[in-house]
């Protein structure tokens, strides 16, 4: 059909089909306004041009149906030669998400990538063109996925076009995706439409459609029609103002209410189903509820024939509404009863219809609704899941199943970071004049501790709803190992030892059915790894195995259990897959979480610049949330890789946010990580006594305080700030208690501490080199290269003394080498002091040189040559806290601390010239 104007939308798309490359572009604009026409004028155009087109439409119905769109888009794609000739990888990948096999569905990126190889394989074929109409009412997941893949067409054979409505929010309107509006036609365009649709119009009648319609197209074309047919309309119209969705509701609903019941019927089976708008496509044979016997309604304008199908479909969107709104509940719940019948095999369409078409309580439909949740929450839907469980809820009879099953909604919305969700669905299952239910109290601790990070008042509700459920006698272990994980992470925060053995007590007294193994693992490793660690670190590492097949929050406990065991490295390949979609598809807290330990394992291995950014992102995904725990945290490891870095104002500015919200509450795991932030800067800085003061705070020498879980972690820092202050006994002790707590065999890192100290305060030479021995040689040093090379600093000032300048040569420059790579401030400049010691010579990297820019290497040159700040930003117009800023950034950069380091390392590198 010819459009009508529109020449600027139309020269666009014809751009758009022809250039050649790949790209995507969202059309957007109000209901009416043709955005249908020009998706069918696009894909008129790419036929021509040879492409494939595969037409999909967003359904209202499924949009809380995890990856419903992203199945009607790619399902032509996976049954042609493209789909087929996937790799077994990228196979598997839509296997997951379509639930065609077994396991936890991957990452955004990983489905993301898995997309585009299965586009760029089709497109080697053939030009793809991907339409979709209805943007605004696809699922999260598939509108993620849309905004990802159309970000990265560029240099395929591929293109995207999406149309969206304006007046509705969607995932797209934060895609970052090319845009073009699509607005009302202007006057002389809009009475051409309607000349031509309507030529015989009496003059007061198009006068009237032209007011209207205001532009307008489908009000121009439908209108009419309406105000012959029901000259009362007119009257509705004009003087009640009536907006133009509402109009057309109107214009349909005359004719819906028209029709046979038999035929309404079958429209109001295909409306629910999600029947496309004219898409083009079939999504999947026997997958949607096939109308029949509606010939009025294609004689009337409510719905087409699809050409080459013969598939009836809407004419609109609005027609699918309406047809839905003129229904009576008991005729909607008549549809959607049959629709789960349709749909018995497949579980989440037949839970979404049964959930709507039940009203009294029905145990049968609570479960399917259950078992729902419990597929759509594997697979990344945890919103979804939320859902199901309220409505399995609300249909459950018995009250424990109803408290049960509102008790682990309450728990999917907390870690969904949906906290005051969680609260009104447990608040609404107390009975009236009852007191304060089990879920309601885990709810309302979950937001205690997440918000306000409050460790003493939800320990007591978290203990007594354990006990209320352990002494009730109808305790599951799924219920009672969520309580027992809770109170698990409120001692984790606590580091408080009368809690801890508060917990241990507690769940002593619990039936061992009742806790599961991760549980345990969990108990035993976050508490303290000292007393409790040994011969977890092998259940670890066999659930490393099985992840695909455990909730998020299960993921995220091992992950931390394998955290203080030293052995993330095994889970951060699946924390990296899955945090993106668990943050997309609302398991925030999950989420964040992950994020967390992946900056932690970075850190760990030397990866500063990525943790940087990984840190960062999980404190601004912390903030938005308000999990101002998460936050905190989140700063204080911030905090601790600037003090490597040597940032030292950042790492202490943080440190102090940190403690002085921390310490009022209690939350002694950050006020420990606080104190090893405080105590490394120190030791970055040269400054050994405040090391030292700050490292006895977490842990006295000799002993490694209970429940302390910074104390075996800076075992290193309170051995050097002792050696260095002439507290060698000290120093001595402690490392003698490492070695017969048995740290060596609880983690890897923990072994090379451990040697490391040993090495430090080795009363033999022989020793010394014995134990810096074992610590080169062990299995996982490598993964732990920042204390490495303290350890061989350490050891090579050692070795001078003894052995002669060239014996020590041997370990400080590997160590100066590593903290130079590492970018860790003052340990560089001390390294190569000592190196230079031994009548080495050793330079500044190029890679060191080449991070600086032309103005910082000039500030840095002036700043050598011993200008003030002031003078500075005199001869480079800047103001002095620019240039402040500049050489802030500049220390870490050459591997220095402080401003008189600068002429030596610029010298060292033949870039010093005059100021």
């Amino acid at each position: 059909m010819e459009i009508v104007g529109r020449e600027r939308e139309q020269d666009q798309l014809s751009a758009f089909i022809r250039l050649a490359g790949g790209q995507a572009l969202v059309l957007r604009g109000d209901t009416g306004v043709g955005k249908t026409a020009l998706l069918d004028f696009a894909t008129g155009l790419a036929a021509a041009e040879g492409h494939q087109i595969v037409r999909a439409t967003g359904v209202e119905a499924e949009s809380g149906l995890p990856y419903a769109g992203l199945h009607q888009l790619l399902y032509p794609l996976l049954q042609d030669a493209g789909g087929s000739a996937l790799d077994p990888a990228t196979r598997a990948v839509f296997d997951a998400v379509f639930g065609q096999a077994q396991g936890r569905a991957p990452s955004m990126m990983a489905l993301g990538i898995a997309v585009l190889n299965l586009l760029a394989r089709a497109g080697a074929e053939q030009p793809v063109l991907l339409v979709v109409d209805d943007g605004q009412w696809l699922d999260e997941a598939t509108a993620d996925v849309c905004g990802f893949v159309g970000r990265r067409l560029t240099g395929s054979a591929v293109k995207l076009l999406v149309a969206v409505r304006a007046d509705l929010p969607s995932r797209f309107d934060t895609a970052a995706l090319p845009e073009t509006p699509v607005t009302a036609l202007p006057a002389d365009d809009a009475a051409r439409l309607l000349d031509r649709r309507h030529p015989d119009l009496g003059r007061q009648v198009r006068q009237v459609v032209l007011e209207q319609a205001r532009g307008n197209p489908l009000t121009l074309i439908e209108l009419p029609a309406q105000l012959a047919d029901e000259p009362a309309a007119e009257d509705l119209l004009v003087r009640h103002g009536v907006p133009i969705p509402r109009r057309l509701h109107h214009v349909y609903g005359s004719r819906i209410t028209a029709l046979r019941d038999t035929v309404r019927a079958e429209l109001l089976l295909g409306a629910l189903d999600g029947v496309g708008t004219r898409t083009g496509v079939s999504p999947a044979p026997g997958r949607r509820h096939r109308m029949t016997d509606v010939d009025d309604a294609v004689a009337c304008g409510l719905l087409d024939i699809e050409p080459g199908t013969g598939d009836y479909t809407f004419r609109h969107p609005l027609v699918r509404s309406s047809v839905v709104q003129l229904a009576t509940p008991n005729q909607r719940r008549a549809a959607h009863e049959r629709l789960a019948l349709f749909h018995r095999d497949d579980l989440e369409r037949r839970a979404t219809h049964l959930a709507a078409a039940t009203i009294d309580p029905d145990d049968e439909v609570a479960a399917v609704l259950e078992a729902a949740a419990q597929s759509v929450t594997r697979r990344g839907g945890a919103l979804a899941a939320v859902t199901w469980l309220t409505r399995a809820a609300e249909l459950t009879e018995d009250r424990a199943d109803r408290s049960r099953r509102l008790a682990h909604a309450a728990f999917v919305a907390a870690y969904a970071a949906r906290l005051g969700q969680a609260h009104r669905l447990v608040r609404a299952d107390r009975a009236p004049g009852a007191g304060e239910s089990v879920a309601s109290a885990s709810a309302d601790a979950y937001a205690a501790l997440y918000r306000e990070g409050d460790v003493r008042s939800t320990e007591r509700q978290v203990v007594a709803a354990i006990k209320e459920l352990r002494d009730s006698g109808r305790a599951q272990p799924e219920d009672m190992s969520r309580l027992v994980a809770q109170l698990l992470a409120i001692g984790m925060f606590a580091g408080d030892q009368p809690a801890w053995e508060r917990i241990y007590e507690l769940i002593d007294s619990l039936d061992d059915c009742l806790i599961d193994e991760q549980t345990r693992i969990y108990a035993n490793t976050c508490s303290d790894v000292v007393r409790h660690g040994a011969g977890w670190a092998e259940p670890v590492e066999r659930a490393a195995t099985m992840l695909a097949e455990l909730e998020p929050w299960d993921v995220t406990r091992l992950a931390a259990a394998a955290y203080f065991l030293d052995i993330l490295g095994r889970f951060r390949p699946h924390l990296q897959r899955t945090v993106d979609r668990e943050l997309a598809t609302g398991a925030v807290v999950s989420g964040v979480v992950m994020l967390r330990l992946i900056m932690l394992d970075q850190v760990g291995c030397g990866e500063w610049e990525e943790a940087e950014r990984t840190g960062q992102r999980a404190l601004d995904q912390a903030v938005e949330h308000g999990l101002e725990l998460y936050a905190y945290q989140a700063r204080v490891w911030l905090a601790h890789l600037a003090a490597l870095r040597g940032q030292l104002i950042r790492a202490r500015d943080l440190q102090g946010v940190v403690d002085a919200w921390a310490r009022p509450r209690g939350l002694g795991m950050l006020t420990q990580t606080a104190d090893a932030v405080g105590a490394l800067a120190a030791l970055s800085a040269g400054d050994y006594e405040a090391a030292y003061l700050y490292a006895i705070g977490i842990t006295e020498p000799g002993q490694f305080r209970p429940y302390a879980v910074q104390a075996p972690r800076t075992l290193l820092e309170l051995v050097e700030a002792a050696l260095h202050t002439g507290r060698a006994e000290q120093a001595r002790r402690h490392a003698l208690a490492a070695r017969d707590a048995g740290l060596p065999a609880l983690s890897p890192r923990l072994a090379v501490l451990t040697y490391g100290a040993l090495a430090m305060t080795a009363e033999s030479d022989r020793e010394a080199a014995e134990m810096v021995a074992l610590a080169e040689s062990h299995p996982e040093a490598a993964r732990f290269p920042f204390e490495l090379a303290r350890i061989r600093l350490a050891h090579g000032v050692r070795i001078r003394h003894v052995q002669g300048r060239t014996a020590a040569r041997r370990f400080l420059a590997p160590a100066a080498e590593t903290f130079e790579r590492l970018g860790a401030g003052g340990w560089t400049e001390r390294a190569q002091a000592e190196l230079r010691a031994t009548g080495a010579a050793p330079r500044l990297s190029a890679l060191s040189l080449a991070s600086l820019t032309w103005q910082e290497r000039r500030i840095a040159e002036l700043a050598a040559g011993g200008l003030t700040n002031k003078e500075i930003g005199k001869r480079t117009n800047l103001s002095p806290r620019t240039v402040s800023s500049h050489l802030y950034r500049i220390f870490p950069k050459l591997g220095i601390t402080t401003r008189a380091a600068l002429r030596d390392a610029l010298s060292r590198s033949g870039e010093l010239s005059e100021a």
